[in-house]
């Protein structure tokens, strides 16, 4: 009964924290709505951006307490990611990776934690997680990186990067895939975030050549998917960072595209107003096709939102409980997230189109609601066809074909 006690009160001031950051972001989001174009334009995110969110605490949202920051929920982290978003998606979506390079960043050693976080715990981190790079382990521990990692998003405003690597002896033999923590300055960023979507997130490519990195800012990615990782060995008491890696890191993405099937919903209803159906006699708002086309995307829109807070609320309960999470159980995870934001995608698309050819217009948000969607789609860890087949390979009992789920 005393554990019991201990555990509703924990997650009674979690809730009453989350709510309390969930107002800051949302009075961060309409302080920068008004940049967006202008964000846009600059293909980066404006440092006045994330210095208000860092002024609010919404940057620590699942950083550990240990560095600073709040260590609440992946509940909590999609609240205030879909909050955000509401105001600004590039914005979202840079916080929103921001937030899991925190979380990650408590399985590294201690020392590469306090390399980050001692003498500011708002410091930004950005990444490029999978392992795109080379790193050598030179006998006396150390490592030599080289590499070139393309969509490095918020690089521009980091002081740390975190970049995935093969990792290989001296002799060339291939030891592990790992992430190596190194200072910003310490890599080349190329101007090269030219795109049709997620234009403001300055998700540039990052170049390092030869760069020698201490033994303790290293991360070694099988090590992290077996729960075995120096952070958390190492006398760690509390729960989130124990959570399953990969439903962690899919659901990081995920937060953003909530707050845009909102605002799609929002800005359909306030587009058609007074409108008219060309060609036609009907007025839009009166239109029974109107009515069942809003009826049935908003629901998938909510559905998508449903199935992605689901998967956070799992990975979130398992955690605070210490249990293991059955190998179905991820498959499905990871099939939530991919289905979540393509529900979320097909309900916004369904609106765009239907709001008539005005929705085409730089200044109307439409068509920058459904340009980020699909963008979100396309990550690697949200394509839908990879994530079902592995969901359906571990229904049908057969062994997962990756490691990532």
């Amino acid at each position: 009964m005393p554990d019991n006690i201990e555990t509703n009160s924990s997650l009674r001031a979690i809730k009453k924290e989350t709510k309390h950051l969930v107002e800051k972001a949302k009075l961060v989001a309409g302080e920068i709505r008004p940049r967006v174009r202008d964000t846009e334009q600059a293909r980066r995110v404006p440092v006045e951006n994330m210095e208000r969110i860092c002024d609010e605490g919404l940057l620590t949202v699942i950083q550990s307490k240990s560095c600073g920051g709040h260590e609440l929920s992946m509940r909590a982290h999609l609240d205030v990611l879909s909050a955000i978003a509401e105001g600004c998606s590039a914005t979202a979506w840079v916080l929103g990776v921001m937030h899991a390079h925190s979380w990650l960043l408590a399985h590294f050693p201690q020392q590469a934690q306090d390399d980050v976080y001692k003498t500011n715990p708002n410091t930004m981190v950005s990444a490029v997680i999978g392992p795109r790079g080379k790193a050598v382990r030179k006998s006396d521990g150390t490592y030599v990186l080289n590499g070139f990692w393309p969509f490095g998003s918020g690089c521009q405003l980091s002081k740390w990067l975190l970049l995935g690597a093969e990792v290989f002896d001296e002799k060339g033999e291939f030891l592990d895939l790992a992430d190596l923590l190194i200072p910003t300055s310490d890599a080349k960023i190329q101007d090269d975030w030219y795109v049709a979507a997620f234009q403001g997130t300055g998700s540039n490519s990052l170049v390092v050549k030869d760069l020698e990195i201490p033994a303790h800012r290293y991360l070694s990615l099988m090590g992290l998917l077996k729960h075995d990782t120096p952070g958390i060995t190492d006398n760690y008491t509390g729960w989130l960072h124990k959570a399953e890696p990969v439903p962690v890191l899919a659901i990081a993405l995920c937060g953003g595209a909530i707050g845009l099937g909102r605002v799609a919903k929002k800005q359909f209803m306030e587009n058609i107003q007074g409108k008219k159906v060309i060609y036609t006699e009907h007025v839009q708002t009166e239109w029974a096709s109107t009515h069942i086309t809003l009826g049935k995307a908003a629901s998938q829109i909510d559905a998508g939102e449903l199935l992605i807070y689901r998967a956070a609320d799992d990975t979130d309960l398992l955690a605070q409980a210490g249990e293991q999470m059955s190998m179905e159980m991820r498959g499905r995870i990871r099939m939530d997230c991919s289905h979540g934001v393509r529900l979320i995608l097909e309900g916004a698309t369904e609106l765009y189109i239907a709001g008539g050819a005005a929705g085409i217009a730089i200044k109307n948000p439409m068509q920058q609601i459904s340009r980020d969607l699909h963008a979100t789609n396309m990550h690697g860890l949200l394509l839908i066809e990879p994530s079902a087949e592995v969901y359906g390979r571990i229904l049908l009992g057969l062994e997962a074909n990756t490691i990532i789920i």
